[in-house]
């Protein structure tokens, strides 16, 4: 019996599922689809008490060579907490704690992506500079102009997630006629800004969390793959945030199994990245998933 032919839908699901490539300063870098980003945040007030890193180079490292292990394809390195009313942390001091932190993990994993998850062009350019390979931008380039024609000049791909406000007053900005036709809107005014400023590469983020209501984070999770239209990767991030431990009336400690039950959502209505602080559970949902999806 021979194969029927490929609906179209099929041959766009396919071109959806393909591998992720990057250019990163001139080098083409692929990644496997889906991947795992790691968190690591050297800050004190991280809402995840487990995410956060003192600054003790071997802690740093110790966590990190624990993410190689498990799975971790890059990392996401943050010097200011995003949390929901989160204390506002100075460009000098977001330095300190940042920049130390690129050089040692450059040095020691040379082969894994480093993220830099700053809004502050400052941060991004002299992390670049240090050996970053990615910036993550929880404000699309909203909260510092300048961040946008930065990336561009220093050629690296640009994680542009959707955000209202800033981490003190996003929670009030919660408000939307047609939430995913907006964050699409968002979107294609934000890949266009990239492309005239020259970025090659743009990973896209909805945001979970971010100046979004708990039951607007499900429909965007359930809606995911509204964004495919866009035709850049996803990146879906909602590691032990208040969407699962509310939502189950536990602790973030406590939301490991939520987090992996909506990682598998999101990696089946499209998602290419996973940023977890639990990188031995994200690549094992992921495993799972490609034995259901090959």
């Amino acid at each position: 019996m021979k194969d029927s032919p490929k609906s179209s839908s099929e041959t766009e699901d396919k071109l959806f599922h393909s591998k992720i490539t990057l250019q990163i300063k001139g080098k083409l870098i692929m990644l496997d689809d889906p991947c795992v980003m790691g968190i690591l945040n050297v800050t004190p007030d991280s809402f995840f008490a487990d995410s956060r890193i003192s600054d003790d180079e071997r802690q740093l490292l110790s966590k990190a060579e624990k993410m190689v292990e498990d799975g971790a394809v890059i990392f996401d390195l943050g010097g200011y907490s995003s949390r929901p009313g989160a204390v506002n942390v100075s460009t000098g001091d977001e330095i300190k704690r940042v920049i130390p932190a690129v050089r040692s993990l450059k040095k020691h994993f040379p082969d894994i992506l480093l993220s830099v998850d700053t809004f502050r062009h400052e941060v991004a350019k002299e992390s670049i500079s240090e050996g970053a390979d990615i910036v993550n931008d929880i404000s699309g380039g909203e909260l510092d102009h300048n961040m946008i024609p930065t990336v561009g000049s220093m050629d690296v791909p640009f994680i542009c997630m959707h955000m209202r406000g800033n981490p003190e007053t996003m929670q009030s900005k919660t408000e939307y006629n047609n939430i995913e036709k907006e964050i699409l809107s968002f979107f294609n005014e934000k890949l266009n800004q990239c492309h005239k400023a020259g970025i090659k590469d743009v990973i896209i983020d909805p945001g979970f969390g971010f100046a979004k209501t708990t039951s607007q984070n499900y429909r965007i999770l359930k809606n995911l793959s509204y964004f495919k239209t866009i035709k850049n990767p996803i990146l879906a991030g909602v590691s032990r945030k208040s969407m699962i431990y509310k939502t189950l009336d536990i602790s973030p400690e406590e939301a490991l199994n939520g987090t992996t039950a909506l990682n598998m959502a999101a990696l089946i209505n499209g998602a290419k990245i996973l940023r977890v602080h639990d990188v031995k559970e994200a690549t094992q949902t992921i495993k799972l998933y490609k034995n259901i999806y090959p």
